[in-house]
């Protein structure tokens, strides 16, 4: 029998085309639990989603699933439990976007560390330095950034993604120290510290983590009050990792010098959610993997974890 596949909405072409290969595929052009639940997830074999849930309805709807694959890493927004119960194996593609999310923290702390969103307002506002000295009148323009050569990065958390950010900043001059309750042996010229004082040395503190109960609100008011002043954090991993509200009140309060936020709770997140308004914060709409080149490599990765699963023994019967 065809196995038949699933998608809440269609993946990059590689991975559309060794799915049509191996199966008959279905774009629900719907994220909607409920609505999936009520009909196509009725006779599918296989579901493929990107950031949409995954709900205890849907898997119990899907008397024919077989697999679940998440175009992503991150796994929160799939009821695991009711997975196991049911016996339905989940998989992602867990370091298919780690390049595109590490050069992103790159760009990110550079963002922050040489102000350039508020570089690039005050010129769009037609305020251009002027005077004698070029230099002094960028200092009195407020718009002095710093080098990230010789200062310290500090990784919380040391996946792939984590490692890829190590790399990258040592190629920039950085020091690097890390953090990770499952790493023993860190990245080459990473040095492990306790998270304390991870805090209390980094001038930029980049965030690496799921989400989970042990880590929601990892980075809050105590943690923050850890950190230099003049240090900046970068959020790529998930929004409940942190306490948005600490965060803005420590950047109000000059307890922090810049954010860089790719992750909301919600997502979309409001419009006039103060952070996307803060002229030390550099926000933008969970992109940090959005290349091509991502795209590409996820689509192809969970489309092979799907297939793979399908064509085992038994794996593609009712």
């Amino acid at each position: 029998m065809t196995p038949k596949i699933l998608l809440t909405e269609p993946i990059a072409t590689p991975g559309m085309e060794l799915l049509r290969a191996a199966g008959e595929v279905h774009v629900a052009h719907a994220t909607d639990p409920a609505t999936l639940a009520a009909g196509p997830l009725t006779t599918a074999d296989a579901l493929v989603v990107r950031s949409s849930p995954v709900t205890a309805d849907m898997l119990e709807a899907g008397r024919r699933l077989r697999v679940v694959g998440r175009h992503g890493a991150g796994l929160d927004g799939i009821d695991l439990a009711a997975a196991d119960r049911l016996g339905i194996p989940v998989v992602s593609t867990p370091g298919a976007n780690a390049e595109s999310v590490a050069e992103f923290v790159i760009l990110a702390a550079l963002t922050l560390a040489r102000q350039a969103p508020s570089a690039a307002a005050s010129l769009t506002r037609g305020a251009f330095p002027t005077g004698r000295s070029l230099p002094s009148a960028v200092v009195a323009a407020g718009l002095t950034g710093t080098m990230l050569a010789g200062r310290t990065l500090g990784l919380v958390g040391l996946g792939a993604i984590g490692r890829g950010v190590a790399a990258r900043a040592q190629g920039l001059g950085m020091n690097v120290i890390g953090y990770d309750v499952a790493t023993a042996t860190p990245p080459p010229g990473v040095r492990l510290v306790a998270l304390d004082d991870l805090l209390r040395e980094a001038d930029v503190v980049s965030l690496h983590v799921p989400q989970t109960p042990q880590t929601t609100g990892l980075i809050g008011v105590a943690a923050l009050a850890r950190m230099r002043p003049d240090a900046l954090l970068v959020n790529t991993a998930r929004a409940g990792v942190v306490d948005s509200g600490a965060v803005l009140a420590a950047l109000d309060a000059g307890r922090l010098r810049g954010y860089a936020v790719d992750v909301f709770a919600p997502e979309p997140p409001r419009p006039d959610d103060p952070l996307l308004h803060h002229r030390r914060v550099f926000a933008t709409p969970h992109m940090a993997a959005m290349t091509h080149d991502a795209l590409d490599a996820m689509a192809v990765a969970v489309a092979r974890s799907v297939i793979a699963h399908l064509q085992a023994p038994g794996g593609n019967q009712p």
